[in-house]
């Protein structure tokens, strides 16, 4: 057994030497390295330094906010009122609505009020320091915009907590980190269904601090298409009802798109894909225009029930020099989430840099009627239906 271990490691290292010594591609491979190399050091700098000061700074502030709390002082009912009306726009979407009167540190409230946020004013105003007692007398209403002082206004959640937003501190997610490698190797050593609940629990949190990506996102489940959002500026030398004609006809899609196998569009404007995945696996799906301004914005999204959800607009924009500015904005849900992508990327499918890919090869379809590795189509085949669209045929 040992004899096997030691004559694979052996040719694992005669194949790396190989690989990396290869007189052909060698040389680029290892400055290709050497650069990911210098600039994972670099990005690990900016990111310590980043968490130091947040550390400084959180540290500082939870113990000056401690000692605040053991420290007694008076304090006149002008400046506690206005504590109050600052702790009110953190928790109520109204605090305009809400009149507070405030004698010898006892808070009156009075006025209009949703009745969700109910419950978390009160106990609110109650804790901001200086305050003695609370006498609530506000009127809840169920919906917000029944009494004139009700509407409009933005929803408020109250104060973030460190592990409880969408979005971590770098202090949370260092925490995380440590607290999911803990978990993790403390599970592996463990045995039976205790040790594998743990093992996975202590994965999942090193995964989501790592990506600072909610769980929906990361496994996909109740996002939408929303889980993966691409978006890329480019400026093609073609005037803007060119460009636009050439992205309303879907089925133009492959000539550019190299994961993009086919799209049919029948009669009613639903398209059907059929595309390409990681490691040889084909998807499909059916997706419909959603919205559509001749030569400005053009919206699809993909119909519910897909397996692989997916949704784009793009924006059109004339330029000085008559060319056209588009602005583009993708966004998916591969199978398992953020998760699914990550490991399509470690298949070598990378859809940031094929999406970069793919617009360079656009941009040379219709400046110079052809693109590398596709089929040549020119500018003066560009003919119009009788149903008003635009359609670049052979």
């Amino acid at each position: 057994m040992k004899a096997a271990l030691w004559g694979l490691g052996g040719l694992g290292l005669g194949v790396g030497m190989m690989y990396w010594s290869d007189p052909r591609s060698g040389r680029w491979r290892r400055s290709h390295l050497q650069g990911k190399a210098v600039h994972a050091a670099h990005e690990a700098g900016c990111a310590a330094g980043v968490l130091r000061r947040d550390l400084a700074q959180r540290s500082r502030g939870l113990l000056l906010e401690s000692l605040h709390r053991f420290r007694t002082e008076p304090v006149d009912d002008v400046t506690l009122g206005e504590r109050v009306r600052s702790a009110l726009g953190r928790v109520c979407s109204h605090p305009g609505s809400v009149r507070v009167s405030v004698r010898d540190g006892l808070v009156r409230l009075e006025g209009s009020i949703v009745v969700d946020e109910l419950k978390r004013v009160v106990p609110t105003v109650g804790r901001v320091r200086g305050v003695r007692g609370v006498e609530s007398r506000l009127v809840p209403f169920a919906q917000a915009g029944r009494p004139s002082e009700l509407q409009g206004g933005v929803p408020r959640r109250g104060p973030p907590r460190a592990f409880g937003s969408s979005h971590w501190s770098p202090s949370a997610r260092f925490f995380g980190v440590l607290g999911g490698m803990s978990l993790a190797s403390w599970a592996f050593r463990q045995r039976g269904v205790l040790g594998l609940v743990l093992g996975v629990g202590g994965a999942v949190l090193g995964v989501r601090a790592l990506s600072n990506l909610e769980l929906r996102r990361l496994t996909g489940i109740g996002v939408g298409p929303r889980a993966i959002t691409l978006h890329k500026d480019i400026t093609v030398n073609a005037p803007v009802e060119e460009v636009f004609a050439f992205w309303d006809a879907m089925q133009n899609f492959p000539r550019f798109m190299t994961h993009v196998d086919e799209i049919r569009v029948d009669s009613s404007g639903r398209s059907h894909w059929k595309v390409k995945g990681p490691a040889g696996l084909h998807f499909e799906w059916e997706a419909e225009v959603t919205q559509r301004v001749p030569d400005k914005l053009l919206a699809w999204r993909s119909v519910k029930g897909t397996s692989v959800e997916n949704a784009g607009v793009i924006h059109f924009e004339r330029t000085a020099k008559g060319g056209t500015r588009l602005d583009i904005r993708l966004a998916y849900n591969p199978p398992a989430g953020a998760i699914g992508h990550a490991f399509a990327r470690l298949l070598g499918v990378d859809p940031k840099r094929q999406m970069d890919d793919d617009l360079l090869r656009l941009k040379s379809l219709l400046e110079r009627g052809k693109a590398t590795g596709r089929e040549t189509v020119t500018r003066e085949s560009l003919s119009v239906g009788r149903t008003g669209r635009q359609t670049l045929m052979h």
